[in-house]
């Protein structure tokens, strides 16, 4: 077997054997569910006016622009108060158990029929943030991002003890929640309720089908073979979106560094001072108007940003380069929340660029959060939790640790 063979069987066994990056789909599923549950609960008292029955953009000028561009969302199955106040309050759900990690196959793709509802009605109510959110909510239902830091992953430690002391585990939560999006499913596909385009319906039908599959295969086949099959598929649509959701970050800070030399603000070094004297991008003003102040900042702020998006996605194939200029993009999002007012869009993007931290900052990560909850149990007279390790197999190697 010569060495380009084996180049190869190791590309496809490593693509295949198992699901990479699981602290990365774990940081960018809480990191995306956090952000959206926080612009929900923001535009609570203002969600009639954003996309309800309030909205100048009103039902029947959404449901025209639907019927030509074909886009989905459920706010179109009902013009009535009540129906949206559900789809919203379902919407602020799905965030909430993502974020934790609750049946998080599920939770994925209510999340996504959530983000696509609430964004494809009122389509100019968005900004660089939603489309990066609108993105990556479809990407995250291909991801198996509770396989950690989620009660899915606690969940299955406490069945395996079970299951090593001889007890019987029964998921009764499972079936029930298969039933009735099932159902819902059923109704909105015979009633003709899909106003959208083949894909997301498709996409519905899809996870609903793999889940009974993947059911039907763990505990009604005697044969292991057929669950390993399933793990294998699993594993390459998990590392697949990935790769995909990396892409599209490095052409998100490609395309955004390009456009961007072409200006001629840009290009004399004076871009960033404008948006620091607008109004609709001055929560501090005098904040905006200190860093103003000094040409020469302005200039290194305005040049540097640039550098820095038509820089990252070449630094993939140098670690060192590529975790100093993330921790200097995280830095500059940061920034961006802060001084322009823009903290959705900002944690977007940080969400989006946690896909290339790197494991062992994970690892040390999730090390300073227990002991952070140890120290705050301890103060309220509770036991601490003892310290998980993390997991030394081949599922903690980051997808990126090697560019």
């Amino acid at each position: 077997m010569n060495r380009f063979t084996l180049t190869v069987s190791a590309a496809i066994a490593r693509v295949t054997e198992s699901a990479h990056g699981p602290y990365q789909s774990a940081v960018i599923r809480i990191g995306f569910s956090a952000t959206w549950l926080m612009f929900l609960l923001r535009e609570l008292p203002h969600r009639a006016e954003l996309y309800g029955p309030d909205s100048p953009w009103s039902w029947i000028l959404a449901r025209q622009l639907i019927d030509t561009n074909g886009a989905f969302t459920a706010l179109m199955w009902s013009d009535g108060r009540v129906w949206f106040e559900l789809v919203y309050a379902l919407a602020v759900l799905a965030s909430a158990l993502l974020l934790v990690g609750w049946r998080t196959r599920t939770m994925s793709v209510l999340f996504m029929v959530g983000v696509l509802s609430l964004q494809n009605r009122s389509v100019f109510m968005g900004d660089g943030g939603d489309n990066v959110l609108h993105l990556m909510s479809i990407y995250l239902v291909f991801t198996r991002c509770g396989r950690v830091w989620s009660l899915d992953s606690r969940r299955a430690r406490r069945a395996e003890a079970a299951r090593a002391r001889g007890e019987r585990v029964t998921d009764r939560v499972g079936p029930a929640l298969w039933l009735v999006l099932g159902a819902v499913l059923i109704t909105v596909t015979a009633t003709g309720g899909f106003h959208s385009q083949w894909t997301i319906p498709a996409l519905l039908w899809a996870a609903w089908a793999a889940q009974a599959l993947w059911w039907l295969v763990g505990r009604r086949t005697g044969s292991a073979e057929p669950r390993i099959l399933l793990d294998v598929i699993g594993n390459i649509l998990h590392n697949s979106a990935l790769v995909v959701i990396m892409a599209e970050a490095c052409l998100i800070y490609a395309t955004a560094g390009w456009y961007k030399i072409q200006g001629s603000r840009w290009q004399d070094g004076t871009a960033v001072y404008y948006p620091l004297h607008l109004d609709y991008f001055s929560p501090w003003p005098a904040l905006g108007g200190l860093l103003s102040s000094s040409g020469t900042m302005v200039m290194l702020v305005t040049y540097g940003t640039v550098v820095v998006q038509v820089a990252f996605p070449f630094t993939l194939f140098n670690r060192r380069v590529k975790n100093v200029l993330l921790a200097v993009m995280m830095t500059e999002h940061a920034a961006i929340a802060v001084i322009l007012g823009l903290p959705f869009f900002s944690l977007a993007m940080i969400a989006a660029d946690a896909v290339f931290l790197p494991t062992p900052f994970l690892h040390r990560l999730g090390a300073w959060t227990l002991r952070a909850r140890e120290l705050v149990f301890s103060r309220d007279g509770r036991a601490p939790v003892p310290q998980q390790r993390a997991p030394e197999n081949s599922e903690a190697t980051h997808v990126g640790s090697r560019t």
